[in-house]
């Protein structure tokens, strides 16, 4: 990937994925917007993402797909940009000597505690994606959580260091655009999500969100969706899609 990509960074935002958003029309393609506070931050499934204002990276990457931009990638391959970001996180995290996994679809976890979480957002046209706002926040120096954040943990608690917020995002950026030349090559990133597959393999239990059923399975794999391959002990196989399922940790 030839082009780089712009950072701008804010000192407060309601969310940078809202932001990306709104300036989608006159942002350019790889633009990242980073806050140093967010009043609004969203996470997964409609809760709030809580970080401590200057502590943690908070930020969005706008892709944009088309003529002048990336090449047009269908709709039915959108899982790959989750792969992209999230062994971008796992690669930057590997080279601090932090060990992760990858909680399936997009949060990271360090042990049974998580470090990061993502809000991807993705535009469509007809059969193919228009763009793409990945938003990422890592637990970077923060090291005390709001009680309510069941497992929350962060590079500074598990390093002992802190570390510089632009600094960071440079780095990270450098590992998201080497995934980014992977995005057209399925089998390549799913092989490595797989890799690095939080549970994978191992009897855990899991609720069922639209039943409200409890059900010890084992992660199996993907579907060529993306969506999550759950074995159960007599032999059944479940296919879910994100909320469908949640997992008991």
């Amino acid at each position: 990937m030839e082009k780089k990509t712009r950072i701008i960074w804010y000192d407060e935002l309601d969310s940078t994925n809202n932001e990306a958003l709104r300036q989608i029309l006159t942002l350019d393609n790889l633009s990242v917007l980073a806050a140093r506070a967010q009043t609004a931050g969203r996470g997964q499934r409609g809760n709030r993402w809580c970080s401590e204002p200057g502590e943690n990276l908070t930020f969005s990457v706008l892709l944009k797909f088309g003529e002048g931009a990336l090449p047009p990638l269908p709709a039915h391959l959108q899982f790959n940009l989750t792969c992209v970001a999230t062994l971008a996180v796992w690669d930057y995290l590997h080279t601090l000597e932090v060990e992760t996994r990858i909680k399936w679809p997009n949060d990271i976890y360090a042990g049974d505690r998580k470090i990061c979480g993502m809000l991807i957002e993705n535009g469509l046209s007809g059969a193919s994606l228009t763009h793409s706002v990945i938003g990422i926040g890592l637990n970077l120096n923060q090291t005390v959580f709001p009680g309510e954040l069941v497992n929350p943990t962060s590079v500074a608690r598990l390093t002992g260091q802190r570390h510089p917020l632009a600094e960071s995002l440079e780095r990270f950026l450098g590992h998201f655009e080497s995934r980014l030349n992977q995005l057209y090559n399925t089998e390549s990133l799913r092989t490595s999500y797989l890799k690095h597959l939080y549970r994978l393999g191992e009897a855990c239990g899991y609720v069922d969100c639209a039943t409200g059923e409890s059900f010890s399975a084992t992660i199996t794999g993907l579907t060529p969706e993306g969506r999550l391959c759950l074995a159960l002990p007599d032999g059944t196989v479940r296919h879910y899609a994100f909320k469908e399922v949640s997992y008991l940790i």
